[in-house]
């Protein structure tokens, strides 16, 4: 009896996962922003909200799952950053297996993730919230929650008090290079290469242009493997600042994870970031050239 009650819950929790869509997904991502709107209130400091959706909002790019998941990633990186601001230790974003297509019920797993933080945030801090309830909305595309979360994004930097640092940009990229070498190693493919020559003085729109060449190179690869691509090209700033890096890179991980799904890579989450110290612009427009050579080295991936 005890066994096909468990079996029963198992299914009802299987399909209740199953139905979530990407407008329930929004609806947990306008929750977010409730919170940061409510601290942004509590601790006075004042934003602007239609400059902020001018920056953030795209229309064109249409979004995979992965990529909004990865842009629920960096809202708990920035959750790190507002602990330690307020003396609170650091936690360690969750990272998530490889795989080819992914499910938008991750997605609603990681709005749920960044909503707890923000919750042991709170009580840690003694600040009271008052409890927010859901709205319904319907016809939601996984772009629009990309842009709702990027709009929660522009608001942790008003509380926060700053953007990514060049430190934290070169972090994520570091996490490229980690899944290039897991790849390469899986295609027992040599990997002879060398850093770039240093490009001193680099800017963050150097870093960004370095990082576009990276996205299209793995775009190559997706396409040989089978893998729907996405048009970023929206994404490209000319002058471009470090959380705009930031966003690319974010969007290069997202993308690097069905090719190693296709490789067989299914059980090797990604690396977490290490912190880093003064690192500037010039050293992430040098990785991400590194970066490239090692994607260089794959010349096709055979279709399965």
């Amino acid at each position: 009896m005890a066994r096909k009650i468990i079996l029963l819950l198992f299914v009802s929790v299987t399909l209740w996962a199953n139905r979530i869509t990407p407008s329930e997904v929004y609806s947990e991502s306008m929750i977010i922003r409730k919170h940061i709107e409510f601290l942004l209130d509590y601790y006075k400091i004042t934003y602007n909200p239609e400059e902020i959706v001018k920056r953030t909002r795209l229309t064109r790019t249409k979004f995979q799952p992965r990529n909004v998941w990865q842009r629920g990633y960096e809202l708990l990186v920035k959750i790190n950053i507002l602990r330690e601001s307020h003396g609170l230790s650091r936690i360690e974003p969750v990272g998530m297996e490889p795989v080819e297509k992914l499910n938008p019920d991750m997605v609603y797993g990681q709005t749920q993730r960044v909503l707890a933080e923000l919750r042991i945030f709170e009580v840690r801090s003694g600040i009271e919230v008052p409890q927010f309830r859901a709205k319904k909305f319907y016809n939601k595309t996984p772009s629009d929650v990309y842009n709702s979360l990027s709009y929660v994004s522009a608001l942790f930097d008003r509380l926060n008090h700053s953007e990514l640092s060049p430190s934290y940009v070169f972090a994520e990229a570091m996490r490229i290079y980690d899944d290039l070498t897991m790849i390469l190693q899986k295609l027992n493919i040599k990997d002879n290469t060398i850093p770039t020559i240093r490009k001193e003085g680099a800017t963050p729109s150097d870093s960004m242009k370095r990082s576009i060449l990276v996205l299209e190179s793995i775009q190559r690869l997706q396409r040989d493997a089978g893998i729907e691509s996405i048009d970023f090209s929206e994404l490209y700033k000319r002058e471009a600042r470090p959380s705009d890096v930031y966003t690319i890179i974010g969007i290069t991980l997202a993308e690097l994870q069905p090719i190693k799904a296709y490789v067989g890579l299914t059980k090797k989450v990604t690396p977490p970031a290490i912190k880093h110290n003064k690192k500037v612009p010039a050293d992430i427009e040098q990785l991400m050239g590194w970066n490239l050579r090692k994607l260089s080295l794959i010349s096709s991936l055979r279709r399965r």
